[in-house]
This record gives C-alpha cells, sequence and structure tokens, in this order.
C-alpha cells in the first residue's frame, strides 16, 4: 500500500453538513473542533483567516508569521500550514474550492491574478490598517450571516461578498511583486511557476521549461533575474527543496522514500543536493523544521 505523502484535509472533512465547495465560520469554534490542523498538514481548498484577536506564530511553507489581530492570511490548495497560538484566537474563517467561486465569472484564472493566490508566500499575509479594519469585519459579518441563513441566492451573495473582499484587500496590501498587471512578462512567468510545479520533480533544466513555453532559455533567464533576482535555474531548485521540506516533516516517510518520490537517483545524491542548498542535511531538517 502507497504511503501518504502528507496529511491532506478536503472541505468535507472539515465541516459539520457535506458541502465540497464552502466552509465559513467564525475561527474559535473552528479550532476548538479542529485542534490537530497545529500539525503540518496540506489543503485541496483555497483557505482565507482573517484575525481579530490572538496572538502566537503560524507558518505557510516554512515561513513563519506572528499572528496578530486584524491580520489577513491566503493560501492556495497545496501549500503546507501549521499553527501554534498562545491564548485565545478568534477571527473569521472561510475555505473554499475554485470552482465555488469560479462558477460565476468568466475568467477562470481569476484568482490567480489576485497577488495573495500566486503562491508567494511573502505576499500571503497582510496587516489590515485601522481605516480599513471595519470594512474588513463586516464583509466577514455578512457571509456568516449569508452562510447561515437560507436567504434567496444566498450562495450567489456569497460570491459577491468574497469577491469584494478579495478586491479591497488586493487593492490595500503592499506586494513584492510591484507590478501585477497581467501583461506578457507576468503572464510568462505565472506559467513557468505553473510548470515547475507539475514537473519539478522530472523536469530540473532552465531549457526543458523554456522549450514548452516557446522561447529560449536566454529569455526564461532574463525574465526571472529581471521579475524574480534570481535566474530560472534557482527557481527550479527553490522549488524541489519546498517538496523536500513538505516531505520531510511527515515522519511516516523515510528518507530514501522522500529521494525516490523526488527523482533523486539514490538517498546520497539527494542528501548532498538538500545540504548544498539549505546548509542542513534532510535528517537535521527533519528534527527541527520549525527553526528553519
Amino acid at each position: 500500500m502507497m504511503k501518504k505523502a502528507f496529511p491532506v484535509y478536503d472541505i468535507c472533512s472539515l465541516a459539520d453538513h457535506q458541502h465540497s465547495d464552502l466552509l465559513i465560520s467564525r475561527f474559535a469554534p473552528y479550532l476548538q473542533k479542529h485542534q490537530n490542523l497545529s500539525l503540518p498538514h496540506k489543503h485541496t481548498f483555497y483557505h482565507v483567516v482573517f484575525f481579530t484577536k490572538g496572538s502566537g506564530k503560524h507558518s505557510i511553507d516554512f515561513k513563519y508569521f506572528p499572528v496578530e489581530p486584524h491580520q489577513i492570511y491566503f493560501m492556495s490548495p497545496g501549500q503546507v500550514h501549521r499553527w501554534s497560538f498562545e491564548g485565545p484566537v478568534d477571527g473569521y474563517i472561510i475555505n473554499f474550492s475554485a470552482e465555488f467561486f469560479q462558477s460565476f465569472l468568466l475568467r477562470p484564472d481569476y484568482l490567480e491574478s489576485l497577488p495573495f493566490f500566486t503562491g508567494n508566500v511573502d505576499d500571503e499575509v497582510i496587516n489590515i490598517s485601522a481605516d480599513k479594519q471595519l470594512q474588513v469585519t463586516a464583509l466577514f459579518e455578512q457571509l456568516i450571516a449569508e452562510s447561515h441563513g437560507p436567504g434567496h441566492m444566498a450562495m450567489d451573495m456569497i460570491r459577491a461578498l468574497m469577491l469584494q473582499l478579495f478586491i479591497l484587500v488586493a487593492r490595500h496590501g503592499v506586494y513584492s511583486s510591484q507590478n501585477t498587471t497581467p501583461n506578457y512578462n507576468y503572464t510568462l512567468l505565472q506559467s513557468f511557476k505553473k510548470l515547475t510545479d507539475k514537473n519539478f520533480a522530472t523536469l530540473r533544466l532552465p531549457k526543458d521549461y523554456a522549450a514548452l513555453l516557446y522561447i529560449t532559455p536566454n529569455h526564461l533567464n532574463a525574465l526571472c533575474n529581471d521579475m524574480l533576482g534570481i535566474p530560472a535555474g534557482e527557481v527550479i531548485r527553490n522549488r524541489v527543496i519546498l517538496e523536500a521540506k513538505r516531505l520531510l516533516v511527515n515522519l511516516d516517510l523515510n528518507i530514501t522514500e522522500i529521494a525516490s518520490k523526488l527523482n533523486f537517483a539514490d538517498n546520497s545524491y539527494f542528501t548532498k543536493f538538500f545540504k548544498k542548498y539549505t546548509g542542513l542535511t534532510p535528517e537535521d531538517f527533519r528534527k527541527n523544521p520549525i527553526a528553519q
């Protein structure tokens, strides 16, 4: 029997009722019900949390952030996440599938055009300024009310409120990519990132991705250097290292199995690769991933 690579949750497994596309809740009762989510895990859905009180820390793909009131964070499917709270925490949570949100839009890629859903962890955690806190809180309260009432066209109202929330926060945030307009270079870079997400285990060279994008390797490198400040090869390596970290926190998998999943020829080659780019052996990272 093949071992699961990682604890993965869908919306049904976290909801009282079997709605596969949407869960909206106040955060405190959700946290009480799902205390196991303090351990590293993945979601198959989009995940939004707005804290109104609390402290501690949370991580997205091994980058840690302090929990603060009026902080909102966004996660895309597949990212690894964990919480470590100190004292009472409250706020709001929305879990939703891409299909739920996109079902009334003509643009199926709309979510990916939002700067906090592009997979860049630095853009996914936003502290809402005092002048917008009441507006954001009011939208979450409306979402809670619509999700608990049998109102006419409630699901469409929820979608409209979510869209309003996302646009409000997208306007409000300061993002690492200053130009989020989907121009040619931005779209090309997003296509490259999507391809690395799908193929990082088997395609390791920039020329492989350049061929899939119908551009030259020099063009791809120039694009990554201009927009990310790193060459294309480093983008690919970073994606391999991220997946290695995601797998290493699952103690059910041994190092040999992880090396195999990542398509390394043997355990030794994987260990050398991981240590070269992180400064740690896989075993050292596994002992204390929180410190990294």
